[in-house]
């Protein structure tokens, strides 16, 4: 069965596969050498092949899973070139992931019923959090709907300002209160300014901090109640964002934030700008979470919804 059928614009994929060519590259380069003077898939490839994927951040449990579908295949080709390795991990790892239901999206999309839609957004500093946000808003206008930002990240003045300067540069309005004030009243009151412009979208900034999950945890359920007093049942979607530049440590990251909140979805930012792409495939594997966008550069146009059968394409070509 063929995962594999056009599935973004060309422009998109040439947006993804540069995004992804230095971890492709590395990939690749390791596999060669693990792979180099064998003609078959034997237990030396195979085992060799498990070294690259963990140090390629797909990540231990995932990499098993993989090891364990290719032994099978093995078993039943019984003659399996090394020269084939590659398609056949490409395969292997679409397969895998299409296990789950998640990460077939092709477009920035929201659902009709819900108005406003309100995301609110999560992750420690320094993970491409307000980035994110403004590329976000910008989609979503794009395609004419109604945005409100919500500065909620009160702990830093340069988090309101960072926010501002996306705000103004998508053309957006923007809530925000000064340095230091409750970030609930902040939600409060986007979500208040949200319901009287009729805006089909509110996207909120929380502070990013993870030194203490009790006080994440006591403060983000604050914000979620007093949000849910303008527009019951907000926010529709937690999104978590994770730098991919860190390799495992954004699985640690994952971890910690499922376990202080409730997250609906995750964007893994920064993977133009390293070898550790593989993370992304280990996070789609390993939590129940769905990945819904990639940062695959610094662009406005940059961020991309995750569709996880062009992402292993143009990991493995």
């Amino acid at each position: 069965m063929s995962f594999f059928k056009k599935i973004f614009s060309s422009e998109k994929k040439e947006t993804l596969d540069k995004g992804l060519e230095k971890s492709k590259t590395s990939f690749l380069g390791k596999l060669s050498k693990a792979v180099a003077g064998k003609s078959k898939v034997d237990d030396e490839v195979l085992d060799n092949l498990e070294e690259v994927l963990v140090s390629s951040d797909v990540g231990v449990n995932t990499t098993l899973k993989i090891i364990e579908r290719i032994e099978e295949r093995v078993a039943k080709d019984k003659y399996l070139g090394t020269d084939e390795l590659n398609k056949i991990l490409r395969e292997e790892i679409a397969g895998l992931l299409s296990e789950t239901n998640v990460g077939e999206e092709t477009e920035f999309t929201i659902p009709k019923d819900k108005k406003p839609y309100v995301i609110m957004v999560v992750g420690v500093n320094g993970v491409g959090k307000t980035t994110t946000i403004g590329k976000l808003a910008n989609q979503f206008k794009k395609q004419g709907l109604k945005v409100v930002l919500g500065a909620g990240d009160t702990f830093r003045a340069a988090a309101i300002d960072q926010l501002q300067v996306w705000a103004d540069r998508v053309d957006v309005p923007i809530v925000k209160q000064s340095m230091g004030s409750d970030p609930a009243s902040v939600a409060f009151d986007t979500l208040q300014s949200a319901v009287t412009q009729d805006a089909d979208v509110v996207i909120i900034d929380t502070a990013g901090r993870l030194h203490n999950k009790v006080n994440l945890m006591n403060e983000l359920t604050k914000v979620k109640r007093v949000m849910q007093k303008v527009v019951p049942d907000t926010p529709n979607d937690v999104l978590l964002v994770l730098d991919g530049s860190t390799g495992q440590n954004a699985f640690e990251q994952a971890k910690q934030f499922t376990a202080a909140t409730e997250v609906t979805s995750l964007a893994v930012t920064k993977l133009d700008g390293t070898a550790k792409g593989g993370v992304v495939i280990g996070i789609s594997d390993q939590f129940k979470i769905p990945v819904k966008y990639i940062g695959v550069g610094e662009g406005i146009e940059d961020l991309q919804v995750f569709n996880k059968f062009e992402f292993v394409d143009s990991f493995f070509k």
